[in-house]
């Protein structure tokens, strides 16, 4: 039937759960039928007892007399097997009523005295007829008095007495725990949060353990069909008997979770970070530099689980603070996923040569950091200091540097203010050391596909408690996550990461950069060269909107030497002992250059025997050779000769450099090995460069240049 002209349509307005509304009914009957109809209704579950009372035992004494109670033998035989009979039925209504809790003991006991006493009394009649006296007075009075006790069971089942049972073993829980095992177990006050999720108490007893309990998550959430992530069993610090069981029944999360936006710009950096929402729907938030330890991230999942999602929420958010500075690697992707906001990045680095010179910087930022935090009276980074908060966020680190280096950054950045964020898809000991993973004390674990991969993550009471993201790539988002001021009991709930848009991303982190403050002055001038030619620079209050300039060039090198104090050095005779390793290197560099060396085209000459560390001889009157005299650079001029090479180099972007590369530079000099490898030495010393391994420099400022 087509609508009416100028009708609409109307929905049902939603009812609260465990609400009703009674509509009187007007028409045939009216308001007296109404009321009659709902007691009938409210009665009805309550008249069986009577009904099987008044109606069963005379009608099957009745039966029974009327076959076998004419004779004696038949009616003694009848009888005998009548009460055989009931005995067995009696056992059978004992053994087959479940017992787990104080109720269903008495459940029991009440089903078999009813069956017992049912028999008894039709044995009776059987063999004296059911309507004689006593029979007919035993089935009045016992019926009656059984078919009452059978409503007052059925009063305390539907809670009409308003009392809560504190033991639920006998409801649906008590079915459950039945059907998996539990029979050391009890659970105890269910409550549904009313978001998806069930809270009980469990309690185990005598030969039972929590973590017997925690070992069938599996067959529980098999049992009620959820997905096993939604089982979680979590033990009693205080009481090992006890436990906290979470079901979670329906998922609140999976149409997705909103970006929240910065409340404000330039908040600090120890104001809480909204990361996304729990099972639960109650606010993800993490707080890492305002816990009482700033605790390393470890970031882990399979390819489409959500790690980029969650970490631009988190750049996002610190990208909009005052007094923070991020740097972040990402050789893998490049730009992809940050490059719509890499204008809040202090130094982005997309290439494996510049992310290991930040990596081998670090260390010396983190010690004059830590010399900075001394002077000022802490003994850890706080909004107090006049250092900024650093972000060092690093994908896939197993890449760019060695274990024992990454360790010792790790170790000592902590109460510097500097947090590491290792991203990786398998934290394997292949890919992060053991030691590594021990100072990686919070974590985020997206969807795995092994079980046994979030045990590299995730710490083993969580685990252990059926925490578990074993939805692969599935469930973007979905994860779970310990530390950063996150409370414990917060650890086996699923949490989603927000979706964010680029274009809010952008926008948020553009209007920022009016708040946003650069590197302090200590740490860019311990991070040196690394820092100070590094690929990218972002945007701060000191240039809001655009690109930095790029670095004036340095002053051209004087002719003479008007800054001494990276090289003017003691003379030759206080050389310190030479390296071996150096010595033989040299050595074999020597002997490359000089093989490559054409032959002399004079070999008869007379100079044809001189070697290149012979002095040159006198000139002889009657050989008619003369050889024009060389004046051999003093100390100064030679250290001058080797500074210049380094600062020419460090003017071309060059920062890395083997001692062969200086042989040029040394035979200009006038020198040799040894005073060469001296020279190193004391260079490193003096902060000029850095000996990163064998026969291997970097150059962490130019030595033409002020300190």
């Amino acid at each position: 039937m087509a609508p009416r002209k100028g009708s609409r349509k109307t929905t049902a307005a939603a009812v609260p759960v465990n609400t009703t509304t009674e509509i009187v009914p007007v028409g045939r009957g009216g308001f007296l039928g109404h009321v009659v109809g709902h007691l009938v209704g409210k009665a009805l579950p309550y008249a069986a007892p009577w009904v099987s009372v008044a109606t069963l035992p005379p009608l099957a004494g009745f039966a029974t007399n009327t076959m076998w109670g004419g004779e004696p033998l038949s009616a003694g035989l009848a009888s005998a097997a009548l009460a055989v009979g009931g005995a067995g039925l009696s056992a059978v209504a004992w053994k087959t009523t479940s017992a787990t809790s104080g109720y269903g003991k008495f459940r029991r006991a009440q089903a078999t005295a009813s069956v017992a006493a049912g028999m008894g009394w039709l044995t009776c009649a059987t063999a004296a007829g059911p309507f004689g006296s006593p029979v007919l007075d035993a089935w009045l009075i016992g019926g009656g008095l059984f078919a009452a006790s059978w409503n007052v069971r059925q009063l305390l089942r539907n809670g009409a007495s308003g009392d809560v049972v504190e033991e639920t073993n006998g409801g649906g829980l008590g079915a459950l725990a039945e059907a998996i095992g539990w029979e050391k177990v009890k659970v105890k006050n269910p409550k549904g949060s009313g978001k998806g999720t069930v809270r009980a108490d469990v309690e185990v007893t005598a030969g039972g353990t929590v973590p017997d309990v925690q070992a069938t998550t599996a067959k529980v959430a098999a049992a009620l069909q959820v997905p096993p992530s939604g089982v979680i069993v979590t033990p009693d610090p205080e009481n090992g008997a006890r436990g906290t069981l979470s079901l979670r029944v329906a998922d609140l999360l999976k149409d997705g979770v909103p970006f929240a936006p910065p409340t404000a710009l330039g908040l600090l950096p120890t104001e809480p970070i909204p990361v996304g929402l729990y099972a639960d729907g109650e606010l993800w938030l993490i707080n890492p530099f305002d816990a009482d330890i700033l605790q390393h991230l470890l970031v882990m999942g399979v390819t489409g689980a959500g790690k980029s999602e969650f970490a631009r929420t988190i750049l996002t958010h610190l990208m909009c603070r005052r007094k923070m500075s991020i740097f972040l690697v990402d050789v893998a992707k490049g730009r992809q996923t940050v490059g719509h906001i890499k204008d809040g990045l202090d130094w982005f680095v997309t290439e494996t040569k510049e992310a290991k010179r930040l990596l081998k910087a670090l260390p010396g930022a983190i010690k004059a950091r830590g010399d900075v935090l001394a002077d000022e009276g802490l003994d850890q980074w706080t909004p107090d200091s006049s250092l900024n908060a650093v972000v060092v966020w690093l994908e896939e680190a197993a890449d760019l540097t060695d274990f024992d280096e990454l360790e010792k950054i790790a170790r000592a950045a902590r109460s510097v203010g500097i947090w590491l964020v290792i991203s990786l898809q398998r934290a394997t000991w292949t890919n992060v050391s053991t030691d590594v993973r021990a100072n990686l004390q919070a974590t985020a674990c997206f969807g795995v596909d092994d079980p046994g991969d979030a045990s590299f993550c995730l710490p083993d009471s969580v685990t252990g408690a059926g925490a578990i993201p074993a939805w692969g790539s599935d469930r973007p988002g979905y994860a779970f996550s310990t530390g950063m001021g996150i409370p414990q009991e917060r650890w086996t709930t699923e949490v989603r990461s927000a979706l964010t848009d680029r274009e809010v991303l952008a926008a948020l982190v553009t209007a920022a950069a009016a708040v946003r403050d650069p590197l302090d002055d200590a740490t860019a001038a311990a991070l040196g060269q690394a820092y100070a030619q590094r690929g990218h620079r972002g945007t701060n209050r000191t240039t809001p909107g655009v690109q930095a300039p790029a670095p004036a060039a340095l002053a051209p090198v004087p002719g003479a030497v008007t800054d001494r104090s990276a090289y003017v050095l003691e003379d030759d005779a206080d050389m310190s002992e030479i390296e071996g390793a150096a010595a033989v290197e040299f050595a074999e560099a020597r002997a490359e250059i000089l093989g490559a060396i054409p032959g002399d085209p004079e070999p008869d000459a007379d100079y044809a025997s001189l070697r290149l560390e012979d002095d040159v001889p006198a000139a002889d009157e009657d050989s008619g050779i003369a050889f024009a005299e060389q004046d051999r650079p003093s100390t100064e001029e030679a250290r001058h000769i080797l500074c210049v090479e380094l600062d020419g180099w460090v003017r071309q972007g060059r920062l890395e450099f083997e001692p062969a590369d200086l042989i040029p530079a040394t035979v200009t000099a006038g020198r040799k090995r040894p005073w060469l490898q001296g020279e190193l030495k004391r260079l490193t010393d003096t902060g000029v460069i850095r000996r990163d391994g064998h026969g291997s420099y970097s150059i962490l400022q130019s030595p033409l240049q002020p300190a």
